[in-house]
């Protein structure tokens, strides 16, 4: 038979999605920024869980407002800086917030071309990758989160797969020349609050991809552990990364019943089933942060 109090647990509410675009016109030629941004509390909520108090509940409807305001007043600059911004105006302001979770999503967009010159107030959505970003607020301790996701990648060749076990369930044929495409989904967390994120982002992507390129690739898992490894050896301030992986794959099309060759050039393109592959890349002997991971589905 159970025993004890029946007692609220952990627990936190906010405002989901505020869908954010900002545009800064003080000279002719315009800047966007465009966020999908999420606000979530933490503290003293017991009374309005067990008894309907709101006396201390900060409306979502307030958390919304200021993410508008607090777009306005401050800038964007960086989703990092702006959630930090975000997080400290809510735990600073009402007592009994002691901590949260503020989480954005920015979406890319490029200046459209016009008599081959980019036009200063005219945009299109680029579709490259989405940049993702989480701070969480316990206290005393900050932790930032970064990373992008949707990030579709392809090597044509240089990608091998062979050595694997077979059953009588394997019908999988070995290959020394495959395409090898993801969509890659990467979190990191940042050892300090006080980075340059824009530029610091746009590095570790570079960093990413171009040993995504480079790797001769045995397996996914090895590719992603090099670009992981890759990360970790170039920025002293980032503690780990996480990537998440699933196989785009690529089947070569048997064009034999027609008579003709398909020297790996024709390829039928399957969204699923694919394979999900997924690992953490961190220091030895490092200081772990799961409180920094808890909200962050998805990852082993």
């Amino acid at each position: 038979m159970a025993t004890g109090d029946i007692v609220l647990g952990p627990n936190q509410y906010g405002k989901a999605e505020n869908r954010l675009v900002r545009i800064t016109r003080d000279t002719d030629r315009h800047e966007i920024e465009d966020l999908n941004v999420t606000s979530q509390l933490r503290g003293d909520f017991v009374a309005c869980h067990v008894e309907g108090d709101n006396s201390q509940v900060v409306a979502t409807d307030t958390q919304k407002n200021t993410v508008y305001a607090f777009a306005q007043q401050h800038g964007i600059g960086s989703p990092e800086q702006f959630l930090l911004t975000l997080g400290e105006h809510f735990v600073t302001s009402f007592d009994w917030v002691c901590g949260g979770r503020w989480e954005a999503e920015l979406y890319a967009w490029e200046r459209i071309a016009v008599d081959g010159r980019l036009h200063d107030h005219s945009f299109v959505r680029t579709g490259r990758e989405v940049r993702t970003t989480v701070v969480q607020k316990d206290g005393a301790q900050t932790w930032v989160l970064a990373g992008f996701k949707d990030a579709t990648v392809l090597k044509s060749t240089g990608s091998e797969f062979h050595g694997f076990p077979r059953d009588r369930y394997t019908t999988l044929r070995e290959t020394t020349d495959r395409i090898l495409a993801t969509s890659v989904t990467a979190w990191w967390r940042y050892t300090s609050t006080d980075v340059d994120w824009n530029a610091r982002y746009e590095a570790i992507k570079a960093v990413l991809l171009e040993t995504f390129a480079s790797v001769h690739s045995l397996a996914l898992q090895q590719t992603i552990f090099a670009m992981g490894r890759a990360v970790l050896e170039q920025f002293d301030d980032v503690a780990e990364i996480r990537l998440s992986c699933p196989n785009k794959h690529h089947f070569l099309v048997d064009l034999e019943p027609f008579g003709l060759d398909n020297p790996n050039e024709v390829f039928f393109a399957a969204d699923r089933p694919y394979g999900l592959i997924q690992a953490t890349v961190q220091r030895e002997g490092a200081q772990q942060a799961p409180q920094a991971w808890a909200t962050v589905p998805g990852f082993c």
